[in-house]
């Protein structure tokens, strides 16, 4: 069946039921932001493969709503499938809500499945739509019909990790979040986040690609506390450890029947981590307090156990990122690399270090003007050889059993125009300026984003994306609560948290340039005007000089640079062959 085809038997089904719009979002029943290939539906119903945007079909009408990120690539994939691209003004706002209200009559029906759509935009829906006489239908699933192999859930084995590892107990992280809960007055809490559930029972394994989550739900209350979960992931050592813990183990599909029946008076959802047919099923008695989870704001702050295993991590990480460049730069134009074969090898490199689980994320591999696409996902069809010439962008990242790596690194392949050197070092000094910055105790995101982007404003250059984000222990490569992008996000920057610092300058059809080191929020200095926060580079790999023009670096810039690359190479030296640290030693000399 043809994309074209899947939306007109979308459409008839949508006609045969008087529906004037249905909505695909990108989720699943735990509004995840990557999902199990179940849960794909935009893919399947469009051929559109990036991680965020939403699908909303009318009777004579299909669009992708998506943000700058995927303009060039959902203009590619969306050629000849009957969806047209719609492009948001803001990245994650639902902006085709207003685009129903302005064209759908009174009376319209608009459809979606509640277990893709989470409890706050449910509500969005209600309160924009509803007003204007348009009905809302919230069940029901079009793709499932003419979805003939369709995936089933994942089956792969989970397990528990170890409070040496972790550095906490799963006990202690209840005790907080029964603390939490009483402080808030609530006596129950369901938990549908992959991320917060895996913290809170340390528990990992494969559902999702690229993160380690396994699918799950919990209900917590101060006597009580269930895991709703296909049982047979778990090993006999592992149930019988949860059990000994005080953890009910349910079936996974049992849990709306739970939250349909808690003998509870309220209830602590997050309405932006559940999805709105759980939220349905809850008893009209019961009081809901929506709130985030508390173990969101538990999980972004490392313990000292997560840091230690961290900056080891970084190492490993590190070792694998040098050979795959002394790799590169010795076999380019010896034999045919493309962006394919590059990740690839990559992964390799990776795969050699102790405790390498998989990737983090899909490698960003984009050679020239590849580059300028900031979540570029190379295919056969697209993929680009590399040749001595121009600039090659590489964002990668790693799931080791001790940590989660986001790197991204731009590297000169030779003939750069002065155009190319220029952006890059201005990006080169917006990532020192931010993930160098001080600041006071109780900071935002969003003064660290405008710190960061002041060097490229300064030329009239910016990007269109946030400088950075949090980042998981052997978890969630994009981690919440905090985020550094111009959004006013009222989430304090706390000593511990881990987040990304990743400027960026792109030209469409030419090149695109980000540098991105991971950071760890650490205390500075304390005196009469309060305490001060600053930036540990986490984050171990060089950052190539040959691009670089020097006279628009500034003294404390450079100062920076060359103290990073000889922390490099004290960390990285003795991982390293004598050819491979002499090689890295030439590279990291000072400017």
């Amino acid at each position: 069946m043809t994309y074209k085809e899947r939306l007109a038997a979308i459409q008839s089904q949508m006609k045969g039921e008087g529906i004037s719009a249905y909505i695909i979002p990108s989720a699943d029943p735990h509004i995840s932001e990557y999902v199990p290939d179940r849960y794909k539906c935009i893919e399947f119903a469009s051929g559109f493969t990036g991680s965020a945007g939403t699908l909303v079909i009318t009777q004579d009408f299909g669009g992708l709503w998506t943000d700058a990120r995927y303009f060039v690539q959902a203009n590619e994939q969306l050629q000849d499938t009957g969806f047209e691209l719609v492009k948001l003004q803001a990245q994650g706002a639902p902006e085709y809500i207003n685009w129903l209200a302005e064209r759908l009559p009174e009376g319209a029906t608009v459809a979606y499945d509640a277990k893709l759509i989470s409890v706050g935009l449910a509500q969005q829906l209600e309160a924009m739509l509803s007003p204007l006489n348009i009905h809302l239908n919230s069940d029901r699933d079009y793709l499932d019909p003419i979805w003939l192999d369709r995936p089933e859930l994942p089956t792969a084995p989970a397990y528990l990790l170890s409070e040496d590892v972790v550095g906490e107990s799963m006990q202690s992280k209840m005790d907080r979040l029964r603390a939490a809960l009483k402080k808030n007055r609530v006596e129950y809490h369901l938990i549908s986040s992959l991320d917060d559930l895996a913290w809170l029972f340390n528990l990992r394994g494969s559902d999702v690609k690229c993160n380690p989550v396994v699918l799950s739900f919990a209900l917590i209350s101060q006597e009580k506390a269930i895991l709703f979960i296909n049982t047979t992931k778990l090993s006999e050592a592992d149930q019988q450890a949860l059990t000994a813990a005080g953890i009910t183990l349910e079936a996974y599909d049992l849990v709306e029947r739970a939250v349909a029946s808690i003998p509870g008076n309220s209830i602590l959802i997050d309405p932006k981590r559940n999805c709105y047919a759980l939220y349905k099923q809850l008893p009209k008695e019961v009081r809901v307090i929506q709130d985030t989870n508390p173990t969101t704001y538990f999980k972004a702050v490392k313990n000292e156990v997560e840091v230690a295993h961290t900056r080891k991590t970084m190492v490993k990480d590190g070792v694998a990122l040098t050979r795959f460049f002394i790799w590169l730069e010795e076999n380019l134009g010896k034999e045919k690399i493309t962006e394919l074969s590059v990740a690839a090898r990559l992964r390799e490199f990776r795969a050699e270090q102790e405790g390498f689980v998989g990737e983090s994320f899909d490698t960003i591999s984009g050679y020239k003007a590849h580059g300028a696409l900031p979540h570029y996902r190379v295919t056969p069809e697209s993929d680009a050889e590399l040749k001595a010439d121009g600039l090659f962008l590489l964002d990668s990242g790693g799931q080791y059993t001790s940590g989660t790596t986001d790197i991204t690194r731009v590297v000169s392949l030779g003939n750069l125009t002065e155009e190319e050197k220029i952006d890059y070092t201005l990006v080169l000094k917006g990532m020192i300026d931010g993930s160098t910055a001080r600041y006071p105790k109780g900071s935002k995101g969003y003064q660290i984003d405008a710190i960061s982007r002041k060097p490229l404003w300064d030329y009239a250059r910016n990007y269109g994306h946030g400088t950075g984000h949090g980042v998981g222990f052997f978890l969630n490569v994009h981690e919440g609560p905090h985020v550094l992008n111009a959004s006013p996000t009222a989430v304090d920057l706390e000593l511990g948290m881990i987040s990304s610092v990743e400027p960026g300058i792109y030209r469409n059809g030419k090149h695109g340039i980000r540098i991105e080191n991971l950071v760890l929020t650490v205390p500075d200095e304390a005196n009469e005007f309060g305490e001060f926060y600053t930036f540990e580079h986490l984050t171990m790999a060089l950052i190539d000089t040959t691009p670089v023009k020097k006279d628009l670096l500034e003294a404390h810039q450079i100062k920076w640079l060359n103290e990073y690359h000889q922390q490099v190479l004290e960390n990285l030296g003795p991982h390293l062959t004598e050819d491979e640290l002499n090689w890295l030693k030439e590279k990291a000399k000072p400017i």
